[in-house]
């Protein structure tokens, strides 16, 4: 161990402590290692070599620590000079307890540091990983309520999940609003995910380090609409306060301004939209002063604006101001081949924090694939919130689960009633199982094994099957 550290030594690191403490450490650990002050290791044990897979220790003095344990936080330690002595470190799917400490030379100048492994084996510590997780998730949750409260935003391109050729037109469309500093009007029906696109264009783009503010139109009532958007000056009617209350529009200055269901928004204050939009300038209420403002303006709506032009009701030329960069967001009913990875996600948020797991089977999407979803996504969360509380099956969704919190009023008919001609009953039986078999093929994606676990068939049989229908 002396020759180990031969090398710091030299550097003015004091032998006597590192030979008295230092033994004691190891001996009682599940692995050790040191790193100098520039984080490269200058010594591991065998035992810690050998519980992280590297084999040769040697193979890795001289390395930095970060190359060869990329969750560690010993850079922290000799930054700091702070030891952490109870950590709970992942390192290749392994939860390990660590314990580091600094060192320093006689002139108490930081050296290094040194860090041992208290525990491999976390199943006798099962309920402090759990407050330690507990923990985490609470840190996360807080984290999401900040941004919140400092006008950050909650969303990235990977939250608009989906895979299937319309959900990547949009997200294809995203990203090039996110690297061109122009208006975006997203189009789409409620609950298709425009807050979500919105914040994510923010995220990537330019003015991400400033404020997303956004403002729902249909929300407020018109006779607040003007306060709401350009501010009011102290003393601007009777009630008002006597600060300067700030509008969205000095909110969002530098950043981005999330204008939702602007549809909604009377003629009135579309003209004045319109200016602050064209001159960047705004009038608060009550206020003869102008205030230059910068702000990129995301707007969103579920109503038909070039129908309101022609009626009278949205002015054209806010219309084109406002879509310059056009992002259509299609409804659930038409990206159905998107079910199966947004029920994952969506039952990963549900369950997340809580002690129960979600899954959902193929015969559970099919059963969502049947349903016309006038409320899009926030609708799908809710049947899987709904189908989760009501389930009795430890989380896992089947068909009849869903069946049980489906609405019955958007389903759509598997056939109808009409007048046909009567066939035989063996060709109406055979028709009937090629095309069970040719659906089921569709949701099981071509695998046979699942198809036939969704027809209740054993392979070999749906073999058969295939080879008469061929």
């Amino acid at each position: 161990m002396t020759e180990l550290f031969s090398e710091t030594n030299r550097n003015g690191l004091t032998r006597d402590l590192i030979e008295a403490v230092f033994p004691m450490f190891e001996e009682a650990s599940a692995g050790a290692i040191a790193v100098d002050r520039e984080t490269r290791i200058t010594w591991i044990n065998s035992s810690y070599s050998h519980l992280l897979g590297l084999g040769d220790p040697k193979s890795v003095i001289g390395k930095l620590v970060r190359q060869v344990i990329p969750q560690t936080r010993m850079p922290e330690v000799v930054e700091t000079g702070k030891p952490l002595l109870l950590d709970i470190m992942e390192h290749n799917n392994q939860q390990l307890v660590v314990t580091r400490l600094p060192f320093y030379d006689d002139d108490g100048h930081i050296m290094g540091a040194v860090a041992f492994v208290l525990y491999d084996d976390l199943q006798p510590l099962t309920p402090l990983v759990a407050k330690y997780r507990r923990l985490h998730q609470d840190l996360a949750a807080a984290r999401k309520a900040l941004a919140k409260k400092t006008r950050g935003t909650r969303y990235n391109l990977a939250d608009f999940v989906g895979a299937s050729p319309a959900a990547l037109e949009v997200k294809r469309r995203a990203r090039l609003a996110a690297g061109r500093d122009m208006p975006v009007l997203l189009l789409g029906e409620t609950g298709t995910g425009k807050e979500v696109l919105a914040q994510a264009i923010h995220a990537v783009s330019t003015r991400a380090e400033k404020p997303f503010v956004g403002v729902n139109v249909a929300a407020i009532p018109d006779n607040l609409l003007e306060a709401e958007f350009f501010g009011v000056a102290p003393g601007a009617y009777t009630g008002a306060d006597r600060r300067t209350r700030e509008g969205k529009f000095q909110l969002a200055d530098g950043g981005t301004l999330f204008l939702d269901e602007v549809g909604d928004m009377p003629l009135p204050l579309q003209a004045k939209l319109l200016r602050a939009l064209q001159e960047g300038e705004i009038e608060p209420l009550g206020s003869n002063k102008i205030a230059t403002v910068d702000v990129r303006v995301v707007a969103a709506t579920s109503r038909n604006l070039e129908t309101m032009i022609a009626t009278g009701e949205f002015r054209s030329d806010l219309y084109y101001r406002l879509n310059v960069l056009e992002i259509p967001i299609p409804p659930l009913r038409d990206r159905l081949a998107d079910l199966g990875v947004l029920c994952e996600a969506l039952l990963g948020e549900i369950c997340d924090g809580q002690e129960m797991r979600g899954e959902i089977t193929d015969a559970g999407v099919a059963a969502l694939g049947g349903y016309d979803w006038p409320g899009n996504i926030r609708e799908l969360r809710n049947v899987l919130e709904r189908a989760m509380t009501m389930g009795e099956d430890g989380g896992l969704l089947d068909a009849d689960a869903i069946f049980k919190v489906l609405p019955r009023s958007g389903t759509r008919p598997v056939s109808s009633l009409v007048s046909q001609p009567v066939r035989p009953l063996a060709k109406t039986l055979a028709d009937a199982e090629s095309q069970a078999i040719e659906e089921a093929l569709v949701v099981s994606r071509g695998n046979r094994t699942r198809a036939a676990k969704l027809l209740g068939i054993s392979r070999s049989v749906l073999y058969e099957k295939l080879a008469r229908m061929s």
